[in-house]
């Protein structure tokens, strides 16, 4: 008569119901090998927006942008007042050379394109997901919560950061292309050599990177509290918009200082011999402290909302 066998004789490896390759379990309770990190990775993130068309289009305007600017120029017959002011001032100074003509595009674009990029690529990112009904389904995968989050704004981010390099280099060599190499130059200011102009203009578009930073974590938040993209995007454009209008009105006083947009041109101040940066530090900062704000509430809201859809 043979002896039963023992639990412990069992082959390694079986489960509690005499199940192979279970493996052991997991004290948080996920299946034997599942690893959170390996949920929806970076790249295929990537390429997912990159497939989308208004990515594409987006992108694409900021290389059509300069060009639309260059042909304008080409038209322009130097009859027309362009009135006063600094915009005035980059107007005339756009054609003297291909740093200056990135200047220019850069500072039209600084106020309103740059603005709608930012926030529709951060802002429609989560908010079309839900829209598509998509959303649960990734979640049920499962993806983390944080990590889908964290997936999403990095690229949403790295596309925002890209259109602001493509518009600034399209703009740099149809610029030198056209007008020459010339060094930078400013109305408040002596001429800048081309090389530290260079410089000049890097630090700009950081900052511009930096100040956009309250764009984006807002189109994010907005973009987690809601399934409707547009609103998303629209609600960021707007209430930057407002905050620009607002910050206008001289009789705020102070109060001016803690709207997101009162330092958005500070930017100017590298234009000057020497650089003006007491208020690029204060806009990075305030910058920082709102994205720190709003996206602390879309992880948040994120994380503790029901996904119905």
């Amino acid at each position: 008569m043979s002896a039963v066998q023992s639990p412990s004789a069992e082959q390694p490896g079986a489960g509690p119901a005499g199940l192979s390759g279970t493996g052991p379990a997991d004290p948080s309770g996920a299946a034997g090998g599942y690893r959170a990190r390996a949920t929806l990775p970076l790249w295929a993130e990537v390429r997912r927006q990159a497939a989308r068309r208004r990515t594409q289009l987006t992108l694409g305007f900021m290389v059509l942008l300069p060009l639309i600017v260059l042909i304008a120029f080409e038209f322009d017959d130097g009859d027309d007042d362009n009135g006063g002011g600094e915009f005035a001032s980059l107007v005339e100074l756009a054609t003297s050379g291909g740093l200056n003509f990135t200047l220019f595009t850069i500072f039209v674009s600084s106020t309103f394109l740059l603005v709608v990029a930012v926030a529709l690529f951060c802002g429609d990112t989560v908010a079309s997901e839900a829209s598509w009904g998509s959303l649960r389904y990734l979640l049920a995968v499962p993806v983390p919560r944080a990590r889908l989050l964290a997936v999403k704004l990095v690229v949403a981010l790295a596309y925002s950061g890209l259109s602001l390099l493509i518009l600034a280099a399209t703009a740099l060599l149809v610029g030198t292309l056209r007008y020459g190499w010339s060094p930078l130059r400013s109305t408040v200011a002596a001429e800048i050599p081309a090389g530290e102009g260079v410089l000049r203009l890097l630090g700009i578009l950081g900052y511009l990177a930096v100040v956009l930073l309250i764009v984006a974590s807002l189109a994010f938040l907005l973009s987690v509290s809601t399934d409707a993209a547009l609103g998303a995007v629209g609600g960021a454009v707007l209430l930057w918009i407002l905050s620009s209008i607002l910050d206008q009105i001289t009789a705020l006083g102070v109060l001016r200082e803690f709207l997101p947009t009162h330092f958005s041109t500070a930017w100017l101040g590298l234009l000057s011999t020497p650089g003006q940066t007491d208020d690029i530090v204060r806009g990075c900062i305030a910058a920082l402290a709102y994205a720190t704000i709003f996206l602390s509430l879309a992880f948040w809201r994120f994380t503790h909302k029901d996904v119905t859809s």
